[in-house]
């Protein structure tokens, strides 16, 4: 115990003998190390937030990238169903077999001597 006690009194001579200013630099100089590496590591979160949440981040983007597949499906069918109408409308222009099956249809046309009957709507 008076070991200790000596080393304790060597160590607070050691102190009192240095200069304040001295002390407070190499506090600091101490402290830079952990300091940065606090900041660094701080910084890096807020990066990597801002890349996944920020208003361009993989979020927003994996949502644009969805939407604009639906509506590339959404062009594509369009498509299809618009060149399906051009071949109905050319085929109401020249085929007379197709224009008569539209006058049957939508206009309940017959031929002579034929008899149309129309039944109810089925109801659900």
């Amino acid at each position: 115990m008076a070991d200790e006690q000596t080393q304790s009194q060597k160590r607070a001579a050691a102190v009192a003998s240095v200069p304040l200013s001295t002390r407070i630099a190499n506090w600091t100089m101490r402290g830079w190390r952990p300091a940065g590496t606090a900041v660094a590591v701080i910084l890096a979160l807020l990066l990597t937030w801002h890349v996944i949440n920020g208003r361009n981040g993989l979020q927003v983007w994996h949502k644009k990238r969805a939407e604009d597949q639906q509506l590339r499906r959404d062009i594509q069918d369009l498509r299809q169903e618009n060149a399906r109408l051009k071949d109905r409308i050319e085929k109401l222009k020249s085929d007379p077999d197709a224009i008569e099956h539209e006058a049957r249809e939508k206009l309940h046309y017959a031929k002579p001597g034929e008899v149309i009957y129309a039944l109810p709507a089925e109801s659900k």
